[in-house]
């Protein structure tokens, strides 16, 4: 009797979750042959599980992307999972009102759920609130990332890119002959500590060669280590979240690490804000807004976010401010890793570049420059704009309408009718690609060189460029409109101070043919080798004392 209960009760369990999955495939599928978007011209789509994404995925540097654009012209539309349509254009105008209006395109919820799941609650509702609530709280954010702060901050990527440098000069040959050294993963752990000690005042220490890493950092690297291999059940588990209920291996670590990171950010918020109201009392005085200082950004936001002089309705909760500071970790960890293993991996191509710039570094007769002494430099500026347009460590991402809306466009096209149209009919959940490498490589703003490496092109940049909605240099690397990244000053800032220390002190060249570097899939462009069949990160360059 017990048995056949349970066998009862497990398969009510079984055919509940095939009916959940199957009331979530509905309209993705009725969406798939009704969409306004297939009046738009595009590719054919291979198949319908994963329609032209593994097209995507195997090609070079959003190759196959840009080939779709010059076939059939600058809106399109293409096949995403299940064979979902999504729209893909290079209109500077279209691109402008998708990222102006941030709460009719917004992330889709695979990826709030995404986020929810790794970063907490907190994470996914700050996508979703109000225009006006989202305002007020950039208001109390946007103090933790203005140049004041970064200017403070500055020391810590100093002294973290010394330290690079220190382990690399170990590492060389004792006859000054060039070696061989993979540079993705020692300055992956470089950005990691520095996010530790300028986000929390926490030490991961995993550059030290002889330290051990920490929990915390243990914890961070369990949870954004990707697989290798992303397998259909992934996939299904994001759009379908009911399928979570099936627990594997890696969701099982994952979950441990989640308590473990939230356990330690709860404590570590605590104390400083058991710190902050010490030092008010010992001052006789409320937190006011004013009194914005700290050398960490967490301690920062919440003194912000504490202050007497600011209404309930902007405050963050807890969770909150531990959602946003884990974000600005992720967010700020690889891609700033990233985008400088690619910068070193232009100037290995251009020694010329390297010469002219290692001329300039060295006319500051220190070690430790200031922000301000770092952002004087012009040329050290037009590389890092240079290097950070061609090789956007994010190549793009992705919008879902929340509303029916018309897209504006800077010229027609013709739609698969024939119709010459000057706008596109965006209907609600319609999904729409913004191609922030292809934009920032895109010959009609850039020139019939926008895919080489040319620092002197920002002595003076094409008129064209200029419609580039971007919060930084006229590129989309760091997006641009309310959502733009808040942290790109704190990421271009420890750039400049990683290629300052690096470029004083060695010289690099290719230890691979050029062409033998691609781009790995994935939401962060890595650098990988095309010989290695498991596509790992790495760059290895050749290195020698200057």
């Amino acid at each position: 009797m017990t048995t056949a209960l349970f066998v009862q009760g497990f398969a009510a369990v079984v055919l509940a979750v095939i009916g959940a999955v199957l009331w979530k495939l509905l309209p993705l599928v009725i969406e798939s042959f009704t969409s306004s978007l297939l009046s738009l011209p595009g590719p054919p789509s291979p198949g319908w599980f994963r329609g032209n994404i593994k097209q995507i995925l195997e090609s070079e540097n959003e190759s196959i992307r840009d080939q779709w654009l010059e076939t059939y012209g600058p809106v399109i539309t293409y096949r995403g999972y299940l064979s979902a349509p999504r729209l893909f254009t290079t209109d500077t105008r279209a691109i402008n009102h998708i990222l102006t209006h941030s709460f009719v395109y917004q992330k889709p919820a695979q990826a709030r759920r995404g986020l929810s799941r790794l970063l907490g609650e907190g994470m996914s509702s700050s996508f979703d609130v109000p225009s006006e609530q989202h305002r007020q709280q950039r208001r109390i954010m946007n103090p933790a990332f203005g140049p004041a702060q970064i200017r403070e901050l500055t020391e810590i990527f100093v002294d973290k890119s010394i330290e690079l440098r220190d382990v690399w000069t170990a590492q060389l040959s004792p006859t000054d002959e060039d070696t061989v050294i993979d540079v993705t993963n020692a300055l992956s752990k470089m950005t990691l500590d520095v996010i530790g000690l300028a986000g929390f005042n926490y030490e991961f220490n995993s550059l030290n060669p002889k330290g051990e890493p920490n929990e915390l950092a243990r914890a961070f690297d369990q949870i954004f280590t990707m697989p290798d291999k992303i397998t259909p059940m992934m996939i299904l588990q994001n759009f379908f979240p009911v399928l979570n209920l099936i627990k594997t291996e890696r969701t099982r670590q994952v979950d441990a690490a989640l308590k473990t990171m939230q356990r330690i950010g709860r404590q570590l918020i605590t104390e400083k804000k058991a710190a902050i109201l010490q030092e008010s009392s010992e001052k006789g005085a409320g937190v006011g807004r004013k009194d914005l200082q700290g050398r960490d950004l967490l301690t920062l936001l919440l003194r912000a976010n504490m202050a007497t002089d600011i209404p309930d309705s902007q405050r963050l909760s807890d969770d909150d401010v531990l959602a946003r500071e884990y974000w600005f970790l992720v967010a700020g960890h690889e891609t700033t890793s990233t985008g400088t293993a690619w910068c070193l991996f232009a100037l290995a191509q251009a020694p010329d570049v390297q010469r002219k710039l290692r001329e300039e570094l060295l006319t500051i007769p220190t070690d430790t420059p200031t922000m301000d002494e770092l952002n004087s430099l012009p040329y050290l500026d037009m590389v890092a704009r240079e290097s950070m347009r061609l090789h956007a460590p994010v190549a793009t991402t992705i919008r879902v309408a929340a509303e029916d809306d018309v897209l504006p466009l800077n010229a027609p096209f013709r739609d698969l009718s024939g119709v010459l149209r000057d706008h596109v009919d965006v209907k609600a959940n319609n999904a729409i690609i913004v191609p922030i490498a292809t934009m920032n490589r895109a010959k009609s703003l850039w020139g019939a060189d926008a895919d080489e490496f040319r620092p002197e092109r920002w002595e003076s940049p094409p008129e064209a460029a200029a419609s580039i909605p971007g919060v930084w240099s006229n590129t989309l690397t760091f997006l641009g409109g309310p959502r733009a990244c808040i942290g790109y000053r704190f990421s271009i800032v420890e750039m400049k101070a990683l290629v300052y220390t690096l470029v004083r002190a060695f010289e690099f060249g290719l230890a691979v043919p050029a062409h033998e570097v691609r781009r790995a899939p994935g939401v962060v462009q890595r650098p990988s080798l095309r010989s290695d069949p498991a596509q790992r990160s790495q760059l290895p360059l050749l290195v020698r004392r200057y």
